[in-house]
């Protein structure tokens, strides 16, 4: 049997599987690519100095960075929602009638509960402090000074101004009055409002007595008057018209006491001890189509202001009740002085201007 010989490669290349050969002595270096990668070492010599780097691929990465050690922390709850609706651009929306939005802070405002709340107790009847105009700005506590009496030191004239009541202006009914008191900028200083019973209104009017709740623009009671039921007239010498005035309630600060005289209206203003120290005398007639003037004096009568009832109109001196009246008085006067000028106010506006059942009853003298 024949013996078959393998097919000998031909040229001069190496047979599958052979590692390669040593190329022949004095043969430059074999220039080409490197081995793939995996393939076994070739045998050979390494490459001259200063010859080319073999070009091939880049070795593998050393390994795989580590995976992420757990998990991001979730969100620590949740936004809180906006807080209204957001006006579109360059709008904004005004505010209701009658009010006004706060302003943003940091615009020279103090802060939300920077004021002090509201007192807890008496409020004011329907229609009792104004929601509207502009308040003076309160000032700072002044030592010895009675509480909500500060805003006195800074006026030396203020305007009273008693709001008309339509019920009382087309019924005859009468309610309770209701003030507002200003200064000479139009800016509220206090608020005033009677407090009696219907019973006793109806029945014994500007005699009636009462009292006079008046309250800052924070709607605490800063002043109070009491005004007891007394006789007005020149006849009854021994039970004439009085006036308590008291800052805070419950420490009284002074007396109006009306001084018996045949022909002119005269007040004396006492402090809280009973001692005089400021006079008012009025005119012989309290009535007129004109301003109708009581002088403010001091104990030498040197007049230092006046207590002016000022004109209305016709229509609503004829129709309604509601009267305003203007006080000056210098400005270094004692803050409890001036205080009691307040409250005289009062008790001249029921002896004198105060109509009953829209009759045309108001007094015209101490006489009457």
């Amino acid at each position: 049997m024949e013996e078959k010989v393998p097919p000998q490669p031909q040229g001069d290349y190496p047979p599958p599987g052979a590692q390669g050969y040593a190329p022949p002595p004095g043969a430059p270096p074999a220039v080409g690519y490197a081995p793939p990668p995996g393939a076994p070492p070739a045998v050979g010599y390494a490459p001259p100095p200063g010859a080319p780097p073999a070009v091939g691929y880049a070795p593998p990465p050393q390994g795989y960075a580590p995976p992420p050690q757990g998990y991001a922390p979730p969100p620590q709850g949740y936004a809180p929602p906006p807080q209204g609706y957001a006006p579109p651009p360059g709008q904004a929306y005004a505010p209701p009638p009658g009010q006004a939005y706060a302003p943003p802070p940091g615009q020279g405002y103090a802060p939300p509960g920077a004021y002090a709340p509201p007192q807890v107790g008496y409020a004011p009847q329907v229609g009792g402090v104004p929601a509207g105009g502009q308040w003076m700005a309160a000032p700072a506590a002044i030592p010895g000074c009675p509480q909500g009496l500060e805003y006195l030191t800074q006026v030396n004239q203020l305007l009273i101004q008693q709001k008309v009541e339509l019920l009382e202006a087309f019924t005859g009914f009468e309610t309770a009055n209701k003030y507002q008191i200003k200064n000479t900028l139009g800016q509220n200083v206090y608020f005033a409002a009677e407090d009696s019973d219907c019973c006793t209104r109806q029945c014994c009017g500007p005699l009636r007595a009462f009292d006079m709740k008046i309250l800052d623009n924070n709607q605490q009671e800063v002043m109070h008057l009491e005004r007891p039921f007394r006789c007005a007239s020149c006849w009854t010498p021994c039970c004439l018209q009085e006036l308590v005035v008291s800052s805070p309630p419950g420490t009284v600060i002074g007396y109006v006491k009306q001084r018996w005289s045949p022909i002119y209206p005269i007040f004396d203003i006492e402090d809280g001890n009973g001692d005089l120290i400021l006079k008012i005398e009025g005119p012989c007639c309290a009535i007129g189509c004109g301003d109708v003037e009581f002088m403010v004096k001091s104990k030498d009568d040197t007049e230092i202001g006046k207590i002016s009832k000022q004109w209305s109109g016709l229509a609503k001196e004829m129709f309604t009740d509601a009267d305003n009246f203007g006080i000056q008085f210098p400005m270094d006067l004692d803050v409890k002085a001036k205080a009691c000028l307040v409250g005289a106010v009062f008790l001249i506006d029921f002896m004198f201007f105060e109509s009953t059942n829209n009759q045309n009853n108001q007094r015209t003298g101490v006489w009457q």
